[in-house]
């Protein structure tokens, strides 16, 4: 026996996968190697598939687990068996698997389809005709159990538009009221309202879309304004800021006291604005106190450097003597 097997997940919840795939009859609407499923009683249906060649069998249904398995067996015809799974992968989303075995016919034909079979041609018919039933629940309204519902009967690849259903199958298509012709003009009004509601629907959606868009542009827009005029203030601030320092730079400094307070700036607070000038030790020290005339230090321990810092004032009041005037220097204070 030669065994197949293939999958495919169908974006519905199980319980409508289930309910779709129990309408046997239904097949070759939307797939297309399935030439006839008939009904002959509760229990056992009729098969006419096209692989090479049309194959035919009566099947029983076997280990049927609602919402969970279906299953079958040949009675006569092609000798074959199938069972096909129904997995949940969550509320909307359910995976079938589908397992066939059969056994090839005798004589070089069958020799022939078994190759075929062996080389995946018979997997690749399988999977294509899963996928149709795919498409076909997907389309059919959230909840349907009855594949007429469905915008994908009668595609073009169907067998039924193919024109290679059996005479049987017209038959029984003829006698189900689902095919009447004011059922069939009833089921494409509902189907063509359903498109307009569709097209109606998608573009709202793009509408909206497109109005979002359009506001997402202006508040940009907008947050590149504000931004722009941002940097244009600070800039602005930035070169007053810079010019002040300037002309600031420009004006001339008055010299401060030794007290700390500049004589151009009334009540200046010493060490306010009396940075400019050289400090001498001593001139936060109290005035009446800083004039006590101090102990003179040993000179020897004087640097010279010391002496140029030390200020005439500071000489009298430590008792230091002045230095001698440079020669040539005519300005020389008297001591």
């Amino acid at each position: 026996m030669t065994e197949h097997y293939a999958s495919v997940t169908v974006r519905a919840p199980v319980h409508q996968v289930y309910g779709l795939f129990t309408h046997f009859a239904d097949f070759p609407k939307f797939m297309r190697f399935v030439k006839e499923v008939t009904y002959l009683d509760e229990q056992r249906t009729h098969w006419v598939v096209h692989v090479l060649r049309d194959y035919e069998w009566v099947a029983v249904n076997e280990d049927w687990l609602p919402d969970s398995q279906v299953g079958w067996r040949s009675i006569s015809g092609l000798k074959n068996t199938g069972k096909v799974k129904f997995r949940p992968l969550g509320p909307n989303r359910t995976m079938v698997d589908v397992y066939i075995g059969y056994v090839p016919p005798t004589g070089p034909l069958g020799a022939v389809v078994d190759a075929l079979s062996t080389s995946e041609y018979f997997s690749s018919v399988l999977n294509e005709d899963l996928h149709h039933f795919a498409r076909m629940v997907e389309e059919a309204p959230a909840g349907a159990l009855d594949p007429m519902s469905s915008n994908y009967l009668f595609h073009a690849s169907s067998a039924v538009v193919a024109g290679s259903i059996t005479d049987r199958q017209r038959v029984a298509m003829e006698r189900d009221p689902r095919m009447s012709p004011e059922a069939l003009t009833e089921r494409r009004a509902r189907l063509e309202q359903a498109l307009a509601e569709r097209q109606r629907e998608t573009q709202e959606r793009e509408a909206i879309r497109q109005h979002q868009l359009e506001m997402e542009r202006k508040l940009r827009e907008e947050h590149e304004a504000v931004a722009a005029r941002e940097t244009e203030r600070r800039q602005r601030e930035e070169r007053e800021r810079a010019e002040a320092l300037a002309r600031e730079a420009m004006q001339p400094r008055p010299r401060d006291t030794i007290g700390g307070r500049g004589a151009a700036f009334e009540r200046t607070a010493a060490g306010d604005r009396d940075g400019f000038g050289h400090r001498f030790q001593g001139y936060e020290r109290d005035p009446m106190v800083a004039r006590y005339p101090l102990k003179a230090p040993d000179p020897a321990q004087v640097t010279e450097e010391e002496l140029k810092l030390e200020s005439p004032w500071w000489r009298s009041i430590r008792g230091t003597p002045l230095p001698p005037p440079a020669e040539g220097d005519s300005s020389a204070a008297t001591p």
